[in-house]
């Protein structure tokens, strides 16, 4: 949410509703947008989702939590009548809130009260929006710096390997590591790769036939099986499974 999703089976378009809310122009420094879903499913449902490096702020039935950057996929039950409201974070942008290292929370969920005190009441975008001024950090040059790397590995094809990325901005391997771990929650080279498998699953949508030894290393795979690897980790099967099912 906010994230990729996928059916895992049945006709989930029936059943779910979802909108994006854009955040003001105050909060768009930090907030990529605001994610809001409802369901009404008569028999539990398994639903995928397939991270961005993006942290999550949720609130659901009263509760609300912090969701670092997931390194795979997930699947989660959704069962009869509810919604959930979400904050999706720019890349990096969290790093202030936090007040630690974004890799701290990298695949954990956190009781948002732990960075945003008792008070927490948000039944809407507006409460929300409230909520993250009160709290609102100095602004932070590098977590700007580490949304802008993001943003341009998501809008360069070309950048497949961390090197090349590094070249790009002028920097070693070893301090563009640092930053996306203090920033980012998790390492460039998985952002690359998230990215580039993105616009493979982009291509699968267009009806696309793929050669997949090709694909690999055009992507910068050692080989076809690497490929497969790390897609079946984000997106829960092998390429040509998903192919085939989407």
């Amino acid at each position: 949410m906010a994230r990729d999703v996928r059916e895992l089976g049945g006709a989930w378009r029936d059943f779910q509703r979802h909108s994006f809310p854009e955040p003001s122009p105050d909060l768009a420094r930090y907030v990529a947008r605001y994610w809001v879903v409802s369901w009404d499913y008569p028999e539990p449902y398994r639903q995928l989702i397939v991270p961005y490096p993006n942290v999550h702020l949720t609130f659901q039935d009263g509760r609300a939590t912090i969701t670092g950057v997931s390194s795979g996929h997930q699947v989660r039950v959704l069962s009869g009548r509810s919604s959930v409201l979400g904050v999706a974070f720019r890349p990096g942008c969290f790093r202030p809130f936090l007040r630690a290292p974004v890799s701290t929370i990298t695949d954990r969920t956190i009781d948002a009260r732990e960075v945003f005190g008792p008070a927490l009441t948000a039944p809407d975008v507006p409460a929300v929006e409230q909520l993250l001024r009160a709290h609102a950090p100095e602004p932070d040059p590098r977590a700007e710096q580490a949304a802008d790397i993001v943003a341009m590995i998501a809008a360069k094809p070309e950048i497949t390997r961390v090197d090349a990325l590094a070249r790009e901005f002028g920097t070693s391997i070893r301090q563009l590591q640092r930053l996306f771990a203090e920033h980012v929650g998790i390492g460039p080279k998985w952002v690359i790769r998230r990215y580039r498998l993105h616009e493979v699953t982009e291509r699968m949508a267009r009806g696309a036939e793929l050669d997949w030894a090709s694909v690999a290393a055009e992507l910068g795979y050692a080989d076809q099986a690497h490929l497969t690897r790390d897609f079946k980790s984000l997106f829960g099967e092998p390429p040509t499974h998903h192919a085939q099912r989407y």
